[in-house]
């Protein structure tokens, strides 16, 4: 059954980009500052709601990860004054979180479940680059020369669908089956910095800065290949793989199907997956558990 906006109320999708360094994360926590927590609460001042605006997000950011292409979506009522929504919450907002744009979401639209892909981006410095002090809140250093070429050769052999229990933080019911469909290196003209672009169709928890640490820990020449095959392919959390820190990583965007496949697409990605000999490598539904980082 698709889940959809109740009688009398319609869905907007938000785009939002922030800054992640003073958040506690996504979602709300008592007594935390958080974006989720941050967006409800001036959603429901400044249209004056009698109840608590709820946001659903495209990926539940961890505490210091940033966005520039998150999504969510909230359902109103019909009379309230959304078509200001935007400029007003312009006017609220702290200068590290920005809502770029506001607008109704076509039928079938779920900021999480509708969504097909996930991109994120991890950027390091490492002894071959240049420490820019001005974006030292977005790169992460790293000891040695990173190798962009081997980076992208070990992220190959991560790809497609498997379980990634290796690398995720484990939750109780939550699926570690994911399809990783894309995982490159470059190093950026001017500065240097170390680009690692991973998508998937979702993340589990930690999962992003977990790859990240394993695949530049070939990169830099400490580990092999062998040593990330032997990682890969095991069915628990590995003590080895250094999870990098948060501040490195952005949520670039986030990717939906067609206006008139996003129904198909949520209700597909409400079913928990199994692998099995039998299960494609393309992109499969996304179960949701887990869908940031």
């Amino acid at each position: 059954m698709i889940e959809g906006p109740a009688p009398g109320t319609t869905r907007w999708r938000l785009d939002i980009a922030y800054d992640g360094t003073d958040f506690s994360g996504w979602a709300a926590q008592p007594d935390r500052r958080t974006v989720q927590g941050e967006l409800e609460h001036r959603i429901g001042q400044v249209l004056r709601l009698s109840a608590p605006a709820t946001l659903t997000v495209a990926g539940r950011t961890d505490a210091g990860v940033h966005a520039r292409g998150q999504v969510a979506h909230v359902d109103l009522l019909d009379e309230a004054p959304v078509d200001t929504l935007r400029r007003r919450l312009q006017r609220v907002l702290p200068a590290d979180l920005v809502v770029r744009d506001v607008r109704p979401a076509p039928a079938g639209f779920d900021a999480r479940f509708a969504a097909r892909w996930r991109r994120y981006v991890y950027r390091l410095v490492d002894e071959a680059g240049f420490a820019d002090p001005l974006l030292r809140g977005h790169v992460a250093r790293i000891r040695g020369t990173l190798d962009p070429d081997a980076l992208t050769a070990a992220g190959r052999e991560l790809l497609g669908l498997r379980d990634f229990a290796a690398f995720c933080r484990p939750r109780e019911g939550a699926t570690t089956i994911r399809t990783l469909l894309d995982c490159t290196a470059r190093r950026r003209p001017g500065d240097g910095t170390v680009e690692i672009t991973v998508r998937a169709d979702a993340f589990c928890h930690s999962m992003v800065r977990s790859l990240v640490g394993a695949l530049a820990t070939v990169a830099t020449g400490r580990r092999d290949l062998a040593w990330l095959r032997t990682v890969r392919d095991a069915t628990s959390r590995q003590s080895s793989i250094q999870v990098m820190p948060a501040h490195g990583l952005t949520l670039e965007e986030v990717g939906y199907p067609p206006d008139d496949e996003l129904a198909a697409r949520a209700a597909a990605a409400r079913a928990v997956r199994v692998l099995t000999p039998t299960t494609p490598t393309t992109e499969p539904p996304t179960d949701g558990d887990c869908c940031g980082d």
